[in-house]
């Protein structure tokens, strides 16, 4: 293709990458159809035909031609090399942050290995004496303060074994337009391990909750970027309704095994359902508060939505939001890599994945192979224990050789589903949930 300077123009694969506002206004015109040369220099950019081309949407950016939510050297992702850690994609390094793609999500207990990392300040140095002697204190809005150690923990409460969900607040945040601020997650800051631990509610009913306890606020070890002593990294708080949830832990394994020191060795929180943020490692304090608590990573934008939409890419300070509680309903499809090549003469498929809702449960899945014209429903099987993401399978088929797009997309026990496009754009980027898909060729 050649502008109307007559200076030859970049190819379709590079123009999508660099600029996809101008490579959509020379493929697909004002008559928002592909047909004839813009038809092939699509399937050229993509490599095979596109049988389904028809029914793609007027202006959409194929699956293939998408930019990497975090690039290095030659348009390829940054990945991780740390011991006892899977390749993940760094999407920053100072604090560290690393997502798992969706092909590496596919056992139904995350493995430590591929855990994503999300975290807000420096990692601290491993704790040097015994684990057990670790001190956490409960304290605030409470009749008898507590200043236990892991081992007294173990020896007092009951021990309890969950599979739980927790996935960042800003999982998905690559999917808004326009671009917001925070590391712009794809689908992967999710896991779903086996925690072992007490329950909150427990310790909290130790020390005796006052009539005046309506929140939390969570204080760790994690240095503050700046190395000031005294300013927490982060330091989130919840409703108390959610920290005396059965399943809101006090971890103390991890898998059966001990924590990972970059998970939060020896102990960390785990709310499931709701942001991770609220999970906070190397757990030090919990305060009880009568108010909500202002710590670091509470009130104006953080962790906050809109109650009503606000224009997209408008500056706002976040009084009229709210915050941001159980997470929305939201799909992987994890044993099919994105841009996988398949045989040619292969005429269908089997897929699978996982699907989760926060404090929801999932109702169905749906799958389609051309651009969501029509949709065959997955099955979904029932999680192993409240807030477990939930495995649903199904087989698409591919009636030719050429390219495709599978799109998946959940629907949560309350009817909501994964929208088109991500809704409710918000200055840091967080609830952005739209259906999903990947590519792959055949032949």
């Amino acid at each position: 293709m050649k502008p109307r300077t007559g200076r030859p123009e970049r190819g379709l694969l590079e123009l999508y990458r660099d600029d996809p506002e101008r490579a959509d206004a020379l493929v697909w015109g004002r008559r928002g159809a592909l047909r004839g040369a813009a038809l092939a220099a699509m399937g050229a950019a993509v490599g095979a035909a596109i049988p389904f081309a028809r029914r793609m949407p007027p202006g959409l950016v194929p699956a293939a031609l998408a930019q990497p939510a975090a690039s290095g050297s030659g348009g390829q992702p940054n990945l991780l090399r740390m011991e006892g850690k899977a390749p993940l994609v760094i999407l920053g390094e100072r604090p560290l942050v690393a997502e798992t793609p969706e092909h590496m999500l596919d056992d139904e207990v995350t493995p430590a290995d591929k855990f994503f990392i999300r975290n807000n300040g420096q990692i601290p140095e491993p704790f040097a004496g015994d684990p057990k002697s670790w001190t956490l204190r409960i304290e605030g809005e409470v009749n008898t303060p507590l200043a236990l150690t892991l081992g007294e923990i173990e020896q007092r409460f009951p021990l309890v074994t969950r599979r739980l969900q927790m996935e960042c607040g800003g999982n998905g945040r690559g999917f808004f337009s326009p671009e917001t601020r925070g590391n712009q997650w794809g689908n992967g800051a999710i896991s779903c391990a086996e925690w072992t631990g007490v329950r909150l509610r427990d310790l909290l009913q130790a020390a005796g909750l006052k009539e005046s306890a309506r929140f939390t606020g969570h204080y760790g070890a994690d240095p503050h970027l700046s190395g000031d002593p005294n300013r927490p990294a982060i330091s989130r708080g919840m409703r108390i309704e959610k920290a005396l949830d059965e399943d809101t832990l006090v971890a103390l394994r991890m898998n059966g095994q001990p924590i990972p020191h970059v998970h939060g060795a020896p102990v960390r929180l785990i709310v499931p359902g709701w942001p991770g943020s609220l999970s906070q490692k190397w757990l030090t304090r919990i305060l009880i508060r009568a108010t909500p608590h202002d710590g670091p990573g509470m009130g104006g934008t953080s962790y906050r939505v809109p109650v009503r939409p606000i224009v997209p890419g408008s500056r706002n300070d976040g009084r009229d939001f709210v915050d941001l509680e159980s997470m929305p309903v939201r799909s992987i499809l994890t044993n099919v890599a994105h841009g996988t090549r398949l045989p040619a003469g292969t005429r269908g498929l089997d897929v699978r994945g996982f699907a989760w809702a926060g404090d929801k449960t999932v109702r169905a899945v749906h799958l389609s192979v051309d651009y969501g014209a029509t949709w065959q429903e997955a099955r979904v099987a029932e999680p192993a224990n409240r807030h477990a993401w939930q495995r649903w399978s199904g087989r698409v088929a591919l009636p030719t050789d050429g390219y495709y797009e599978i799109w998946y997309r959940a629907t949560d026990s309350d009817g909501r589903m994964q929208p088109h496009v991500a809704g409710n754009w918000n200055p840091q980027g967080y609830g952005a949930n739209p259906i999903s898909r990947i590519a792959v060729l055949v032949g």
